[in-house]
């Protein structure tokens, strides 16, 4: 139940793929911030600034057919997965152009396309969605692997330690992936939790489980398809515990005052684009390819908050088409009789 050894096997091709998207992801969040401070995102946003390793290597690890269930700090995950930086934009905008046509927002990301079912906004409450979509995969015959992402602050939950003890009573095939960011809203893991490896928790149930560093996309990656291979093969599932940290607060309106002074800044020493660079570099790329890199990010996430922009406001009239089921015939008909 240790680390999973560094891989040999992934490319100076895959890693400058990872590279982009955790830099991709950072700059759409930072926009997002400051569209934030301008009242052109409205209500919750909470950001993935500081966890981009965890969402682009945990992605990496899947494969298409694969579901992926998570919570509210969505929009990096939804990314990662596939979706494209326009489309997210324009969700948190509240626009039509969204990837659920502006009625989802920041907490509420899902695209059935790419298998990303989520956000959810009850802590701990999407859990046990995941061990259903692994139910269903293994009900259906299907190679396919459930990932769940939380935070630490779900693992205390009730509907989590169920949908563990359901899982593998009924051997499925999940991975539940605790982000370990260390803070349950501005509540740090020392308070709260009687033990800071929430991977533990797999104990009480006989679970697989280890847990590991977050924030080199690489390590991530291997620790990760290491779960998802040993779910695939229907040998249960698996519990991890990426340990890793959010640099911003809580939400938009939280100023994350709690924290100890200097902490952020050791935190930052192992910042997951600083370590994918010093990776980089040592397999031949240059300074001038990653400037490349980083202006063709800077120019996509600009696109994204320029699109979202200019995107048209849902149509009023639409508000109810993915709250009921539509009207057939046969109701009107019945509608009338009755009236």
């Amino acid at each position: 139940m240790t680390d999973a050894a560094a891989s040999d096997g992934v490319t100076k091709e895959q890693l400058l793929d990872w590279y982009r998207m955790m830099a991709l992801i950072r700059r759409v969040e930072e926009l997002a911030a400051k569209a934030y401070t301008q009242r052109k995102i409205l209500g919750f946003c909470h950001l993935y600034i500081g966890q981009e390793a965890v969402a682009v290597g945990a992605s990496a690890a899947l494969e298409p057919q694969d579901t992926v269930v998570a919570a509210y700090r969505d929009h990096g995950q939804i990314m990662a997965r596939g979706a494209s930086a326009r489309s997210v934009m324009a969700e948190l905008f509240g626009k039509d152009t969204g990837i659920t046509r502006g009625v989802g927002g920041s907490m509420h990301l899902a695209d059935n396309e790419i298998n990303f079912f989520g956000g959810y906004g009850i802590v701990g409450g999407h859990v046990p969605l995941a061990a259903g979509a692994a139910f269903a995969a293994r009900y259906r015959g299907e190679d396919a692997v459930a990932l769940c992402y939380l935070g630490d602050g779900a693992a205390q939950q009730g509907a989590f330690f169920e949908a563990l003890l359901l899982s593998q009573l009924w051997k499925l095939p999940a991975v539940f992936l605790v982000e370990n960011n260390y803070y349950a809203m501005g509540t740090s893991i020392e308070r709260y939790s009687a033990i800071q490896d929430m991977s533990r928790r797999g104990d009480g149930v006989g679970m697989e489980r280890w847990q590991f560093q977050g924030f080199d996309v690489v390590d991530v990656y291997d620790n990760v398809k290491r779960a998802v291979d040993h779910a695939r093969s229907r040998k249960g599932p698996v519990l991890l515990e990426a340990v890793t940290y959010r640099y911003r607060g809580h939400s938009m309106s939280d100023p994350a005052k709690y924290r100890k002074e200097g902490e952020l800044d050791e935190v930052k020493k192992k910042d997951a684009l600083e370590l994918a660079i010093e990776r980089l570099k040592g397999m031949g790329v240059t300074d001038d390819d990653l400037k490349a890199i980083q202006q063709s990010v800077e120019e996509e996430a600009q696109d994204a908050y320029d699109f979202a922009e200019s995107s048209p406001d849902p149509d009023p009239a639409d508000l109810y088409d993915y709250t009921y089921a539509p009207a057939t015939v046969d109701d009107a008909a019945a509608s009338a009789e009755e009236g």
